[in-house]
Order: C-alpha cells, then sequence, then structure tokens
C-alpha cells in the first residue's frame, strides 16, 4: 500500500476533536485527515463524495495517534523459557529474576530488548519507556548502556526512554544519592532516575533523597509505588507531600499504586486529591498487576491489582495505561501492545466508552513529560497513526490486533510470524 493524501471516513476518539465538533445521532461525525509531507495538516468532518485518488476511504474504523507504552521492562523481558518454578506474587518473581540476571551479558539483553522494539514498532508505538534494574550503589548494570545504545539505534522511529530502577535503601545517604542520579543524568536527557518504594524497604528520608537529587541533577523521576495491596504502603501520599514541600519542579511518575484499592476509601481519594495538586502521573499496569497482587498457589485471587483509575481520572490528574513486563517471572504473557494492556483494565476497572475516553491514556505522550499538558490535536503532527481495520468504535478494544500502522502516512510491514513463535 502506498502513501496516501488523505484519509477519509476516519473515526477518531471524542478526547481527539475539538469541543465543536458535530455529532449525528449522538456521535461524532466521521474525520477527513488531509496529508502532506508525512505530516497532518488538516481534520475536518467528513464531506460526502467518492474517494479520489490518493484518498483512502476507512468507512469508520476507529484511528488513533501513535502510541505510548509508559513502562516497561525490556531488560528483563523473554526470559521466561529459561527460568524454572516462580514462587506466586511480587517478591518471587523479584527472586528469580535476580538469579537470572547474574547470567546477562550485553548480547543477551540486546538481542531481547531488540525484539521487544520490534514488536512495540509492530503495534503503533512511537515512545516507550523501560525501567532498568540497578541493584548495586558503585556498578552500573550491564543492561542500562544497552538501552543507551538502543535509544541512538531506535531514533526516529520509537523514542526509547530508560529509567534507573534503584531499591529506595540505596538513596538512604544523600551522597550517595546524588552520585547515583549524577550518573543517571550523564547517560543523556532519555534517562530518568527511579525508585522501587515499597512497604519491604519503606523509608521516607530516603525517598526524599531521591527528590533532592533528582533536582540538583535536573532529572525527571519515575518511581515504582506501592506495588502491593497492603493498606499501611505509603509511597504515593508521601510523594505528593515532599512535591508540595520541596516544590520539585520536575515531571514525577508514579508506576502501579495498586494499595490505594486496599486502602479505606477516605484515605486513598484523600491521597488522590493531594497527587493532583503537584505534578504527577499515575501509570496502571493492569496485566502484570492482575497476576501479581494476591497471589497464592492453587488458590482463586479474591482482590484486584489495579489502581483508582477512575477516581484519578476525574480528579484531572493524569492517567496512562502500560504493557509493564512481557514473558519474564513476572507476567508471563504480553506483546508490547498498550490496547492489550487497556484490554484488560476495561475488564478489571469496569472502563466505559474505553475507545472515545480511555484511549487517551495510550497516546498522550506529554503526560510524560514537564510542563501543562497541550491541548490535544492531531493538526500539524507527524502522521504516524493506528488503523483498527478490524474492529468499531462499539466494540474496540476487541479485534483491536487487526490494525495498519502508518509511520509519516506510509504503512509498515506486519512482523513475519516466525517472530511471534
Amino acid at each position: 500500500m502506498n502513501a496516501s493524501t488523505a484519509l477519509r471516513n476516519t473515526r477518531l476518539p471524542r478526547w481527539l476533536l475539538p469541543a465543536l465538533w458535530p455529532t449525528h445521532a449522538g456521535e461524532p461525525v466521521l474525520a477527513d485527515l488531509t496529508l502532506d509531507a508525512g505530516r497532518i495538516s488538516a481534520v475536518r468532518p467528513a464531506a460526502p463524495g467518492p474517494a479520489l485518488v490518493g484518498h483512502w476511504d476507512l468507512q469508520g474504523a476507529p484511528v488513533l495517534p501513535g502510541l505510548v507504552d509508559a513502562h516497561t521492562h525490556i531488560d528483563k523481558t523473554f526470559t521466561l523459557p529459561r527460568i524454572g518454578e516462580v514462587q506466586p506474587g511480587l517478591l518471587g518473581a523479584i527472586d528469580a529474576m535476580m538469579a537470572d540476571r547474574l547470567h546477562w551479558t550485553p548480547a543477551d539483553v540486546h538481542a531481547r530488548a531488540s525484539r521487544a522494539l520490534e514488536w512495540a514498532w509492530a503495534a503503533g508505538c512511537v515512545h516507550l519507556r523501560t525501567h532498568v534494574d540497578w541493584w548495586e550503589p558503585d556498578t552500573t548494570p550491564v543492561a542500562w548502556s544497552v538501552m543507551a545504545a538502543l535509544a541512538a539505534e531506535w531514533k526516529g522511529r520509537i523514542q526509547l526512554e530508560q529509567v534507573s530502577l534503584i531499591k529506595l535503601t540505596l538513596f538512604q545517604d544523600l551522597a550517595q544519592a546524588r552520585r547515583l542520579a549524577r550518573q543517571v543524568a550523564a547517560t543523556g536527557p532519555h534517562a530518568l532516575l527511579g525508585a522501587f518504594v515499597h512497604t519491604s524497604n519503606w523509608d521516607g528520608q530516603a525517598l526524599r533523597h531521591v527528590f533532592i537529587a533528582a533536582g540538583e541533577a535536573g532529572l525527571d523521576v519515575d518511581i515504582h509505588v506501592d506495588e502491593e495491596l497492603n493498606p499501611k504502603a505509603q509511597g504515593l501520599a508521601t510523594t505528593a507531600t515532599i512535591l508540595r514541600e520541596t516544590g520539585f519542579k520536575g515531571r514525577v511518575v508514579c508506576g502501579h499504586s495498586c494499595a490505594l484499592a486496599a486502602q479505606p476509601e477516605s484515605q486513598a481519594l484523600a491521597t488522590l486529591d493531594a497527587v493532583a495538586q503537584v505534578p504527577i502521573t499515575l501509570v496502571s499496569l493492569p496485566i502484570t498487576n492482575l497476576l501479581l497482587q494476591d497471589a497464592v498457589t492453587g488458590r482463586t485471587p479474591r482482590q484486584r491489582g489495579i489502581t483508582l483509575v477512575k477516581e484519578a481520572r476525574a480528579r484531572g490528574i493524569p492517567v496512562l495505561l502500560a504493557s509493564d513486563n512481557v514473558q519474564d517471572p513476572f507476567c508471563r504473557v504480553g506483546s508490547y501492545d498498550p490496547v492489550e494492556a487497556l484490554g484488560a483494565a476495561v475488564l478489571a476497572a469496569q472502563l466505559d466508552h474505553p475507545f472515545d475516553v480511555w484511549s487517551e491514556s495510550l497516546c498522550r505522550r506529554d503526560w510524560l513529560q514537564r510542563g501543562p499538558a497541550a491541548a490535544a490535536s492531531l493538526v500539524g503532527a507527524a502522521a504516524d497513526l493506528v488503523i483498527f481495520t478490524g474492529t468499531d468504535a462499539w466494540g474496540w478494544p476487541s479485534r483491536s490486533s487487526q490494525r495498519v500502522v502508518l509511520r509519516s502516512g506510509v504503512p509498515i510491514p506486519s512482523l513475519p510470524e516466525r517472530q511471534f513463535a
């Protein structure tokens, strides 16, 4: 298929349309997109009449901008075949991964992570953020330099960011926290400081050091926080307090925050009220957290491992949904397709209007960046689009695997089937 000069009769989500966009029978009218030199020059209500040469009539197929996978672990990915029995739950998966990590080499990490990026590319991702395990204070992990190399290799195709996933105890000494932040900052502008914040390693002062060190190094922060169903977890609430007290200038992303679902509602909502006042984006990882939380061998889980996404969105907190782990001890499934994560969230969190409302949580790369969010618009953007040819806006994300991915208005080839074997 060649490049088109226009995409006719596209179904865009409501969040991407201007406020005064016309409707018919309560639904947004279809849109015509004009493409010029690989960019979108105009978006107008669809005009009647036959398609012209170079125009592609999508007949109402849902269309989204390029996807963002805001939280992944491509250093760990595809290790599942070589790992034996794994004890249920998050800590059991960590133990299994620590044992496998002893055998990692740059070539091994590069091969597995490259395959992950190929899958993300085929799914329609334009931006992917990966966390990289960093467990020793004085030794840069083997995967860290590999990710920096991959960021350069994939430049222009996928914007790859890397986050140092450092256990919180390594930030207890402020001088050491500063050294870690400087190491991360030296990697380049695509690197962020991160930490693993959990009741098993809780230290409020160490968490404060994360933000002091990041602020001094000019880094944004992305932390794993309260990835558990322990109502005593206080990582997210403390993060909001620290940001309010310190006036931290960077963007903060908090992944997981599952403990909100286990806390008394008044406490959880008070935490979200505080989060709404500071520059925090929440990322929910429904597939992995449904597998890891309340996990006991031989027993059906009683609790859902997902944070309070509806309540957060109602407060104006940016909420993204992402893949997290793929085919490793933490999660044996996954495909680096953020739409798959949304499909799990639709069921687990009972989300209404997945296409018109919640698809925004797969596309807003500006929610990962400093400064206020921009008004959502396709005009002037690169024609990096995902066209869901096998479904409609009512059934989406069902049958969403049938898609055409455009890069600068040109369809990319699908991966050969052997890539998925």
